[in-house]
């Protein structure tokens, strides 16, 4: 195969040639992604301006195809965006038709600057909805939380949350099976402390419910917890034949975790332990197991001593 061999002088002109080339290429592609054109892409409709006085359900989901203007690197881009951000659609209209016609308001779209390139035209461009008697209830409001905490700290008495209730505002059917409304999560990492602070709840799905009010206060209260022991007598219970039994012994001690601030209130009296007489009557057991069946909230067991006690039955 013949090699050719180019002078020093045609080894010049060849580099140039393709140097020449190569910015004659970007060049043309530079000019032709600052032309404009038209395209197409999807979006998610934001509903604002929501009729108060009647309840509606779209009929149609929730993105459409909009035709925009716009240079080719925001074509280009839009293949890369998801079409995630919303274009916000006024209902104000269905407080007296049936309908939403989208192209008069691309306007008003594209004066507020929301999307980065020009809105031309919307697929479909009419947005029909069904309209049901609108309906208010009130739920409670669940909260989500992923908390720990630091050695021997731990949550204390009951959550708080102000308020309590949320109102929630839709059709009869879409808001009948809904028994609660959830938080966002509340998540916190070795915490010592009382916790106090705002949590909002969780976004409404669908454009044809509204809620009240959009967040809510957060008390979750949280001390340092020690160990305190007590005795509590055993109580026997199913002895239907009404034997004559003894046990042995008479009270058990109870290990338990407790609050710093209600170390001296607790006593044996907020403790019930319970011996079962059918385990022996039942299934021939020699020590009957004691179970603890009352204790005060946010107080763990640790321990019983003993786990088992003996008894004597004189029919």
């Amino acid at each position: 195969m013949a090699i050719i061999k180019l002078s020093a002088t045609e080894r010049r002109r060849v580099s140039v040639f393709f140097t020449c080339l190569l910015l004659a290429g970007i060049a043309w592609v530079l000019v032709t992604l600052a032309r404009t054109y038209n395209f197409t892409v999807r979006h998610v409709l934001a509903y604002e301006n929501m009729p108060q006085r009647r309840a509606f359900h779209s009929l149609q989901p929730d993105t459409v195809n909009i035709t925009v203007k716009g240079t080719g690197w925001q074509m280009l881009f839009s293949k890369i965006n998801d079409g995630s951000q919303p274009v916000k659609i006024d209902l104000s209209s269905l407080e007296h038709e049936n309908f939403v016609v989208l192209k008069p308001q691309i306007k008003s779209i594209n004066k507020s600057h929301e999307l980065q390139y020009e809105v031309v035209d919307f697929d479909p461009d009419t947005l029909y909805f069904d309209f049901t008697n609108r309906s208010v209830k009130r739920v409670p409001v669940r909260l989500l939380s992923s908390i720990t905490y630091q050695q021997q700290f731990s949550q204390s008495a009951d959550v708080i949350i102000k308020p309590a209730y949320v109102t929630i505002t839709g059709p009869s059917n879409r808001i009948d099976g809904i028994r609660s409304w959830k938080t966002d999560s509340l998540k916190a990492e070795d915490v010592n402390e009382t916790i106090n602070t705002r949590v909002n709840l969780e976004p409404v799905r669908e454009g044809n419910i509204s809620i009240y009010p959009k967040s809510v206060q957060v008390f979750v209260p949280v001390n340092e917890f020690t160990e305190k022991t007590v005795e509590v007598p055993v109580k026997l219970i199913n002895n239907a034949e009404y034997y004559n039994v003894k046990v042995f012994p008479l009270k058990v001690k109870v290990t338990f975790t407790i609050p710093l601030n209600n170390y001296t209130g607790i006593n044996e009296e907020y403790f019930e332990a319970q011996a079962d007489l059918d385990l022996w009557k039942k299934h021939n057991y020699k020590m009957l197991p004691v179970k603890i069946t009352k204790q005060p909230d946010f107080c763990k067991v640790v321990k019983i001593e003993p786990q088992f006690i003996d008894f004597i039955v004189k029919k």
